[in-house]
């Protein structure tokens, strides 16, 4: 509690001295690695294009939070993957299963959110793709709560959102080398190149060799990403997107049993596990993907009250997971005792997957700007989405007893998948309408509606109608209190189980809505302060009962409230204080994640003239996640006749505390920097979950990078 009191003061100390930013400091046209610009220090206003309203609008007039994080920023933070970005924003948790090589993992006001890439929903089924390379993109979108009046089935707590970067036109280019813990070696490139007034090109790379701080667990990933951007005339902008990602790496999540980690093994009172333990077979585990990408946009004003926009992507991945887990889950109390009494001998379970996953989304709408008044000025959108994925896979799997604190790696079993993969697919249509009204330039008022249909290949089909709306208006002196009220959906596939192992009705698309209320307090123009309570209730979601059967009732509701704050002063000086409460509460008494109510991070860097032209900057930051709880079932296949069937259990994941740093010089045209995270090595589990397993935090890691721009 020390750490939670101190921060949520600074945090308050921070907003009665104002400070957060709807005006990023934002170089033309993003930020290169680890570095400030690869342009210079020209200003514009950070709009909510792609995340809150789809069209050109100040921050400041959204009736709703929208997190902007550039590519500078999270870049000087030390960011590695995508999960990481965000890790400095109010009321969100970044990695909340500890660093993941196979996916990235986010966690909005209490529930896990989706990612998307510009616009359009980037991922449809977890272990059938690689992740997001975070040197691909200008900046990460963050919106809270419901959200699917713009786009489409999505999560009740919000979504990420990635923007990549673009071509302009202006000549210029970056490289980088970076070498940093557990051998990282790397080589970075952004090189955008104006070939005439109208016609530009951009290419962005990656190659990186690296381990991790777990054995055997390789990051190796090349990265390609260029792109073209065409403006035949003045009123027609054209971008051809594309992507070539490799990865080679494998899972740093080992699912580590509770007990003989977290807990101690009564049976073995001496044996307690590398924190770090790689459980698997060398050479064998890995996490190999590919993925290939394309898509375009076209923009067209037809005049300047008309404009067009059309966008489309196609994502063709292909995966392969091989991995070992312990049984840790046949009773998660005490695993060992399923196996022997020596408190050694554990099963290994050995999963097999092929994965491939197509996907093809596209959003088109047309923006009308009219008004029906001397000072009533209207932007309606109406547009039309429609996605289609495929996800097919194919499975080996086998089973072995272990001694789990001295594993013959060499003699490990080894599986591989064959036969034919198991398609599924689905695919959505949805037709959405939004009207922003603005009243006298003081007052904005935002309504919305939609329409999806979705099919899936079981033969499954779901309708929804979506509603949004919130109201936003400046009172004086920059404070604009605000009020919302947004709905979302997600479909849902499968039935429910029946006590006797049949198959019931399908499930209904889980649904949430959300009350919103807050200010936002702009006292000038590189200076935003929010603070925000919300309300969200989450309905039909499905619950597993200790016979096995699953239910349809549930219920959960979230409160809580965000203070988000910072204040920027262009190439000298940059302050980030968040703080948000999160509170989850069940109508079931059932097996349940909560994640931290409190988190709280505290952001600054400052610069510093030197001779010669040198400038230094100096950053450092801190980031609090309080308690979080697991609930679930003592023995949930009845292997102990003494335990009550459905007997629940609690497990508390304490708090944890982590620190980062930043160290950089820039002399001319050349950068030399240094990023530390986790800087004082703080040995932390992210989550432990009364399924039975845990999962540890990243320990320390330092990276050095020289730099040349031109």
């Amino acid at each position: 509690m020390p750490a939670i009191r101190s921060l949520a003061l600074c945090g308050a100390a921070l907003v009665a001295l104002s400070s957060a930013t709807t005006y990023a400091a934002e170089q033309a046209p993003d930020a290169g690695a680890n570095s400030p610009s690869i342009g210079d220090e020209d200003q514009i206003v950070v709009t909510a294009a792609n995340a809150g309203t789809k069209t050109d609008t100040p921050l400041i007039q959204l009736p709703q939070p929208i997190k902007v994080i550039t590519s500078e920023q999270y870049l000087s933070q030390g960011a590695i993957s995508i999960s990481d970005t965000v890790k400095y924003a109010a009321g969100v948790l970044a990695n909340p299963y500890g660093r993941d090589t196979r996916v990235d993992g986010f966690n909005v006001r209490g529930i896990d959110a989706l990612q998307f890439r510009d616009g359009m929903r980037d991922i449809f089924s977890y272990y059938a793709s690689i992740t997001s390379d975070p040197y691909n993109f200008e900046r990460v979108e963050i919106v809270r709560g419901p959200a699917s009046v713009l786009f489409g089935q999505g999560s009740i707590g919000g979504l990420v959102n990635l923007v990549s970067k673009t071509p302009d036109f202006q000549t210029r280019g970056e490289a980088s080398l970076v070498y940093g813990s557990f051998d990282r070696k790397e080589a970075l490139g952004d090189v955008n190149i104006a070939l005439t007034d109208n016609l530009a090109i951009r290419a962005v790379g990656r190659v990186r060799n690296a381990d991790t701080y777990v054995d055997h667990v390789p990051d190796d990933r090349v990265m390609f990403a260029p792109s073209i951007r065409w403006q035949p005339t003045p009123d027609t902008d054209i971008v051809l997107t594309g992507l070539y990602q490799e990865d080679d790496t494998g899972s740093t999540s080992q699912f580590l049993p509770i007990v003989g980690t977290f807990r101690p093994n009564e049976a073995n009172p001496s044996g307690r596990l590398d924190q770090y333990a790689f459980v698997g077979k060398p050479g064998w585990d890995r996490y190999n993907g590919r993925s290939l990408q394309g898509g375009g946009s076209v923009t067209h004003s037809f005049s300047d009250n008309i404009r067009l926009s059309l966008k489309a992507r196609y994502i063709d991945s292909d995966l392969q997971y091989f991995t070992h887990y312990a049984d840790s889950y046949s009773y998660p109390t005490d695993p060992f005792s399923v196996y022997g009494t020596d408190g050694r001998t554990i099963g290994l379970y050995a999963d097999a997957s092929d994965a491939k996953m197509n996907v093809f989304s596209t959003d088109n709408n047309l923006q009308f700007t009219f008004h029906t008044g001397p000072n009533i000025e209207h932007k309606l959108l109406v547009g039309l989405d429609y996605s289609w994925n495929k996800v097919g896979k194919r499975y080996a799997s086998g089973f072995e007893i272990i001694d789990l604190y001295d594993i013959d790696q060499d003699a490990l079993q080894t599986y591989d998948p064959t036969g034919p993969f198991d398609y599924q697919s689905q695919k959505q249509l949805g037709v959405y309408v939004q009207d922003q009204i603005r009243f006298y330039d003081r007052v904005s008022v935002v309504l919305g509606a939609r329409r999806d249909h979705v099919t899936g290949s079981s033969g499954q089909e779901d309708n929804a109608t979506t509603f949004r709306a919130g109201i936003i208006g400046e009172i004086g002196a920059g404070i604009s209190p605000f009020f919302s009220y947004t709905e979302s959906f997600l479909p849902i596939a499968g039935a429910i189980t029946n006590a006797d192992g049949s198959m019931g009705d399908p499930y209904k698309p889980q649904t949430g809505t959300q009350f919103e209320a807050g200010v936002k307090w702009q006292p000038e123009r590189n200076t935003l302060v929010t603070v925000t309570a919300f309300h969200i209730k989450e309905r039909n979601r499905v619950l597993y009962l200790a016979s096995g059967a699953t239910t349809q009732s549930g219920e959960l509701t979230t409160k809580g409230f965000e203070i988000e704050a910072s204040h920027t002063l262009p190439g000298n000086f940059e302050l980030l204080a968040n703080y948000g409460y999160s509170k989850l509460r069940s109508e079931v008494n059932t097996s349940l994640d909560y994640m931290p109510r409190h988190t709280a991070s505290l952001w600054s860097t400052k610069s510093f003239g030197l001779a010669g032209g040198a400038q230094l900057r100096l950053g450092a930051g801190v980031v609090y996640s309080g308690k979080s709880k697991s609930t679930g079932l003592i023995d949930p296949y009845g292997l102990n006749p003494d335990i009550a069937a459905g007997a629940l259990y609690t497990i508390v994941t304490p708090s944890r505390t982590t620190v980062d740093g930043l160290a950089e010089i820039n002399w001319q045209n050349w950068r030399f920097a240094l990023n530390a995270t986790n800087l004082l090595n703080n040995k932390y589990y992210a989550s432990c979950l009364a399924r039975g397993d845990c999962f540890m935090g990243a320990p320390r890691n330092v990276m050095g990078t020289v730099g040349y721009r031109f």
